[in-house]
């Protein structure tokens, strides 16, 4: 498959995948989401890569869905048709990175928002820069109850996650360290270099056995009940697109919700 907006490096066992929207601060297209879940796939049935890291070029790591797609080309979508949309390429692909077989790790700068954030946190480690904050404003913004995948409380704590999700605020990187958000903070310039020790060193383990543990770590999770609640959460999110708070911000445009939120951030 041919990519036009992500790009593939290998370094070594180690695997990056840039979001390769920058002029659109990776806006979440559904053809780069498209292209991240092929890659993603192809990644993790090469037997050369043993660790995968998922980034962003340019100044931000991602500024989530990409509104003005979804205004032009999905704003007046069945309930069927959206739930099948957001089902496969929102809930699904991002069941996908939590699932992969290999250790995953979010390369972050800048914003990390709704969508974004979604898919940083999927992963399993995140190293982010100084200047990285991560927001899903999407209550105000949208009137949605958050994104498709709740995995806030899940990497943040229940109580920082109702913070940011109530107010619509952001949480920056030294923060996101504090709570135990982010494994990682480094200066901007050396965000790549340190992203790509930890990959090679990571990736000098046996590769079937971090395949087992990341299997059993996970588990700790799914245990506590993950995959129920992200899928009920799943549900409720669908119910926001039918309300009459949704149709208001709808009929007004979906892209303008980003100009109306004082962070001017994407959803």
């Amino acid at each position: 498959m041919t990519y036009e907006t992500i790009q593939i490096e290998n370094f070594g066992a180690a695997r990056r995948i840039s979001l390769a929207r920058p002029k659109a601060r990776n806006a979440q297209s559904q053809q780069l989401l498209d292209e991240l879940d092929h890659a993603i796939v192809q990644a993790s049935e090469d037997d050369s890569v043993h660790v995968i890291v998922i980034a962003g070029q340019g100044e931000h790591f991602s500024a989530g869905h990409d509104l003005k797609e979804a205004q032009a080309s999905r704003a007046d979508f069945t309930v069927e048709q959206r739930w099948a949309y957001e089902s496969l390429r929102y809930f699904d692909y991002c069941m996908r990175i939590w699932d992969c077989p290999k250790p995953t790790i979010a390369q972050v700068q800048g914003a990390c928002v709704s969508g974004g954030f979604m898919v940083a946190n999927m992963c399993d480690l995140i190293v982010c820069s100084e200047d990285a904050f991560f927001s899903d404003p999407v209550a105000h913004t949208l009137s949605a109850a958050a994104t498709e995948v709740l995995i806030h409380p899940w990497v943040m704590g229940l109580r920082q996650a109702k913070e940011m999700l109530f107010t619509g605020g952001r949480v920056d990187a030294q923060e996101a360290l504090r709570i135990g958000m982010v494994n990682r903070v480094v200066p901007t310039s050396d965000l790549e270099t340190e992203t790509l020790a930890l990959a090679e060193r990571i990736a000098q383990a046996p590769p079937f056995g971090l395949r087992l543990l990341k299997k059993s770590l996970n588990r700790t999770f799914d245990a506590q009940g993950l995959r129920t609640t992200l899928s009920a959460h799943f549900d409720t999110h669908q119910l926001s697109h039918v309300t009459e708070e949704f149709k208001a911000v709808r009929d007004k445009g979906l892209a303008k919700a980003i100009q109306r939120n004082k962070s001017g951030e994407s959803a």
